[in-house]
């Protein structure tokens, strides 16, 4: 059997920048920045006291009070993102065979403010064996993809995918190939993430991972800057619905492109440092541009993992320039976590709406906050610095890199 087709044809976005896709990609081409001061608690003790929050989200305009205490955050920001990517792709509930529609979910971490709050509480209560009895269900990370096939009646391949920041591609790329290989028609993916809380502040604090420039949160974020001190912490959902070619044609689909392949790779290499030499970067583009039958020349954008970190920048920009060579200096390439922070889980996600978003529009969003060059990245690569950039956008590739050496990449095409 030939491999289908798979085609994205409907978008849902949560973010730091904008809580729909509308408002995020508004967000994404004016270079707004989601980071400021915590406000979900008191961060005077932490190192770093800012991160990319959802602004004016209230689980109450989308669910009742008894539902919302059910789920964590990252559950409640999947199902969201989710109900405006239904939408979006006017998707008819009652016309759709419900067993050929599956939900592959991404997520790092899962319901970590459930978890810290349970313990805190058991600590709280001299070690008093009372816990919640959502404790479980509200923490697990499988359980996003589970309540969203619990609310739409979806049946088919159900599961989480964890390569932490890697997670919503790995999840995109398991829903292509469940459809691609025939086992469903219709597939909801993406990821979503909740980490700001005090255990996910002071876990990352605790090994180096996150930027402390508290003066100045809203340029913290910084790709590519010779003073980059580490990332931002950000949070939200991105959901894509994916469909075989064939079944969003039969239903008179709107289309906005195509995800014409996927690569992983892993570095085998350290816990949480990407490798010096960017191996598994250089790999995981190969495998994907191989996966999709498509030439280096012909690839217009690449959104890259960019988190704004000391050794992942170099080994990322560098992994560019020895797959892509010349025509690495043709391209625009960007980090829309410049302004979004890192949704680890959920980052996957949300890039790869930025991503689809540009060759819908044939505008590249910018990377903001860059001031001053680093001498070990190669200057002459067009990082879409401060301001958007107009060009004709046909294929577009969205790298994710995750903690364990995961690495994951997704090419989107224009459908032609």
């Amino acid at each position: 059997m030939k491999p289908r087709r798979v085609v994205v044809t409907g978008l849902g976005a949560l973010t730091p920048i904008g809580n729909t896709l509308p408002a995020y990609w508004e967000g994404l081409l004016s270079g707004k920045s989601g980071a400021d001061r915590i406000s979900y608690f008191d961060p005077s003790l932490f190192k770093t006291q800012f991160a990319c929050e959802l602004k004016n989200f209230d689980p109450l305009d989308h669910f009742d009070r008894k539902e919302s205490r059910k789920y964590d955050r990252f559950a409640q920001y999947a199902l969201v993102s989710v109900a405006e990517a239904i939408e979006d792709a006017q998707i008819s509930l009652d016309k759709i065979d419900k067993d050929r529609v599956g939900v592959i979910w991404g997520a790092g971490i899962g319901g970590l403010e459930t978890f810290q709050n349970e313990v805190l509480n058991f600590s709280a209560g001299n070690e008093n064996p009372r816990f919640n009895p959502f404790f479980i269900p509200k923490m697990i990370a499988d359980i996003a993809p589970g309540l969203i096939s619990i609310k739409y009646g979806f049946k088919g391949p159900n599961f989480t995918t964890v390569s932490a920041c890697a997670s919503a591609s790995n999840a995109m790329i398991d829903a292509l190939n469940y459809i691609r290989l025939g086992y469903s028609d219709i597939i909801v993916t993406g990821g979503s993430e909740a980490a700001v809380t005090k255990a996910g502040i002071g876990g990352f604090n605790a090994m180096h991972a996150l930027s402390k420039r508290n003066n100045d949160p809203k340029s913290a974020s910084r790709p590519f800057d010779k003073d980059r001190d580490g990332f931002v912490l950000g949070e939200g959902a991105g959901a894509l619905i994916l469909e075989s070619y064939e079944h969003a044609i039969k239903r008179g689909a709107t289309i906005y492109a195509e995800l014409a392949g996927g690569g992983l790779s892993a570095d085998a290499h350290h816990m949480t440092a990407p490798h010096p030499e960017g191996l598994g970067a250089i790999k995981v583009m190969e495998n994907c541009l191989k996966d999709a039958e498509i030439n280096t020349e012909e690839v217009d954008i690449i959104n890259m993992h960019g988190t704004s970190t000391p050794l992942g920048d170099v080994a990322e920009s560098n992994a560019i320039v020895k797959v892509f060579k010349n025509h690495t200096y043709k391209m625009n390439i960007n980090s829309t976590k410049s302004m979004t922070g890192h949704l680890l889980g959920a980052a996957g996600a949300i890039e790869a709406i930025a991503s689809i978003m540009a060759i819908k529009h044939g505008i590249v969003p910018p990377t903001i906050n860059h001031k001053t060059p680093d001498e070990d990245i190669d200057q002459k690569i067009n990082f879409t610095f401060g301001k958007a950039q107009k060009r004709t956008i046909n294929i577009a590739l969205s790298n994710t890199f995750g903690f364990g050496g995961h690495n994951a990449c997704v090419l989107f095409k224009k459908l032609n």
